[in-house]
């Protein structure tokens, strides 16, 4: 089987599918028209699809003709975001939405990857589980997959993103940390008003809420090891009534990013120790919600970062292949790393000569096209080779 020239094959399709899903993004949790564009495609290909009747995204079975009983799954995600659109494209969003992160060309290179696996399924080893994840930027979206059980009967999970700032038509598939974890939270502070001229005789929410600012960020910078990469935010901050008036009400909210599953573990206690103790000193009072999200993307399973890099490299040479610093973004692909083996890959699309030199999210974003099919061809090669090697390591299909 060639798999270059099969992804080559259905380069034309692949880009098709990219500008139909670019020209009609859905926000996370409403992509019903995403789905039922997906299932129509899917169905046509004659492949096995599961719905949900409370969630948005699907699943999709290709039968391989060898039966190994391994099964790897493949997964793109399909939600778009709040951005109106400003990329001088043809085909263009027009419904204040856009896909500024890329996940309508994962959507395009995984249909291209089901078309080449659909077309050499009887040449495969086992079974290959295809997932269409709905809300990915909520943070959280592939935590119900997961609940429902899809990755049961699931041996390992391969998924990719698109990357703005890295060169078409690079593949990056380093080892280690990857992104980052995302742990959200919001801070409310409680006071007692009086007036501003007489502060004394109340309790001033907004100063005790700019100590717990700065002491938080101290704590970043003097309680945690400086090589054990900490990033946290505050990014709102509401309070305060009148010029005139001691503040007795402050809500701000922010996020935390770590790659060291240890020391996140840590941090919701060691947030609210801080705020209690600030809150104690200026006579005020302080609640903590916290909400904890995906974990680090980490590849830390050796045999799928070489089956990774040898997929790449048996398609494209080793001159496909290039570094990329590890970013302090999070991807919810790391629920599926919580309960399987791994591996999450990017794939470059940035060319400054069309115009792409913009980063994700920016309503700017344009991709280089022409990667996509090797985005196609990296997932099914992915598939083919994990199915093979497990194959092998077993003995291969037995016979009673």
């Amino acid at each position: 089987m060639d798999i270059k020239k099969l992804a080559e094959k259905y380069d034309d399709y692949i880009i098709e599918q990219r500008r139909y899903f670019h020209q009609r993004p859905e926000l996370s949790f409403e992509e019903k028209e995403t789905t039922q564009a997906l299932k129509k495609q899917l169905e046509d290909m004659e492949i096995e699809v599961t719905t949900f009747d409370d969630y948005y995204g699907l699943v999709g079975m290709i039968r391989g003709g060898k039966k190994s009983g391994k099964t790897v799954m493949l997964r793109a995600d399909i939600d778009a975001l709040p951005i109106e659109e400003h990329a001088d494209v043809p085909f263009a969003s027009t419904n204040g939405k856009m896909h500024a992160c890329g996940h309508d060309c994962h959507m395009a290179m995984l249909l291209g990857a089901v078309k080449i696996l659909n077309e050499i399924k009887d040449e495969l080893d086992g079974d290959v589980k295809i997932l269409f994840q709905s809300a990915e930027e909520s943070c959280y979206g592939a935590k119900y997959y997961v609940e429902k059980g899809i990755l049961d009967d699931v041996d390992a999970v391969f998924g990719m993103h698109i990357w703005g700032t890295l060169d078409a038509p690079y593949f990056n598939l380093e080892a280690g940390g990857r992104m980052a974890s995302c742990d959200n939270f919001k801070i409310t502070v409680k006071g007692t008003s009086a007036h501003g001229s007489a502060p004394h005789l109340g309790h001033d929410a907004i100063v005790a809420a700019a100590s717990m600012i700065m002491n938080l960020q101290t704590f970043v910078s003097r309680m945690n090891d400086p090589l054990n990469t900490l990033v946290l935010s505050i990014g709102t901050f509401k309070g305060g009534q009148r010029f005139n008036i001691i503040p007795n009400y402050v809500e701000m909210e922010g996020t935390i990013r770590t790659y060291s599953r240890e020391l996140r573990k840590k941090m919701e206690a060691n947030i609210k120790a801080i705020i209690e103790n600030v809150a104690n000193i200026f006579g005020c009072q302080v609640e903590l919600e916290y909400d904890a999200f995906p974990n680090p993307v980490i590849n830390e399973h050796k045999d799928l970062n070489r089956l990774a890099h040898d997929a790449a490299v048996k398609l494209y040479g080793e001159e496909s292949l290039t570094t990329m610093p590890k970013l302090t973004g999070s991807e919810d692909f790391a629920y599926f790393m919580d309960k399987v083996p791994g591996f999450f890959g990017f794939l470059g699309c940035a060319n400054e000569e069309i115009g792409a030199c913009y980063s994700n999210h920016n309503d700017k974003f344009k991709v280089d096209e022409t990667v996509l099919h090797r985005g196609s061809a990296l997932y099914a090669q992915f598939a083919v080779d994990f199915l093979a090697e497990k194959s092998k390591n077993e003995g291969g299909n037995k016979q009673c």
